[in-house]
């Protein structure tokens, strides 16, 4: 695994040996960050089931001014700390151990807002209804929240979208990021 672009792009990251987690592949990373282009620098990005955290440290690379990282793994969220401390990105990084619903209640109640918010949870996730709309409160008014999940799955607009409006399927092989848009006028 490497950055794809930024201040670190080529710099290797640690990939996650043994752990039983999926980090999304730099061809996606990179589609991703194609897709954000504009909206990263400057930007507060949450990378909410951060695995190796390498969404997070690439927004950091490119500009980003605030990564929080939210994963409920401890081996997961050490293998962040390394990550971030190898690579050493600008910016201020944020790594928050605990479970997504936690993590989202606990940046909630801080007042937290994202330009971007990335969501990745495992592929197997039965909740992903649920799963979005507890990420979608976290998007800040204008914001945007790419959602990756296998290309199987259908994922559209619903009532538990959190008051965001589905924009668009980009798809890569076996994973497809779905974007999300919150209207720039939102409360």
């Amino acid at each position: 695994m490497r950055l794809t672009g930024g201040e670190g792009r080529g710099r290797p990251l640690q990939g996650p040996g043994s752990l039983s987690i999926r980090p999304t592949s730099d061809r996606v990373r990179e589609a991703l960050f194609d897709i954000l282009g504009a909206r990263v620098p400057g930007s507060r990005f949450l990378d909410l089931c951060a695995g190796t955290g390498a969404v997070g440290i690439e927004a950091l690379s490119r500009g980003a001014t605030r990564v929080v990282f939210v994963e409920r793994d401890r081996r997961a969220t050490m293998l962040i700390r390394r990550n971030l401390a190898q690579i050493r990105p600008p910016g201020q990084a944020e790594v928050i151990e605990v479970d997504l619903d936690r993590g989202v209640a606990s940046l909630r109640q801080a007042g937290e807002g994202f330009a971007i918010v990335f969501l990745d949870p495992p592929y197997e996730a039965p909740d992903l209804p649920d799963l979005l709309g507890s990420a979608a409160i976290l998007v800040a008014p204008g914001g945007i929240l790419v959602l990756e999940h296998r290309t199987s799955i259908t994922v559209s607009a619903s009532p538990t979208a959190g008051g965001l409006r589905l924009f668009r399927h980009y798809r890569h092989g076996d994973t497809t990021l779905t974007t999300f848009l919150r209207d720039p006028e939102a409360a």
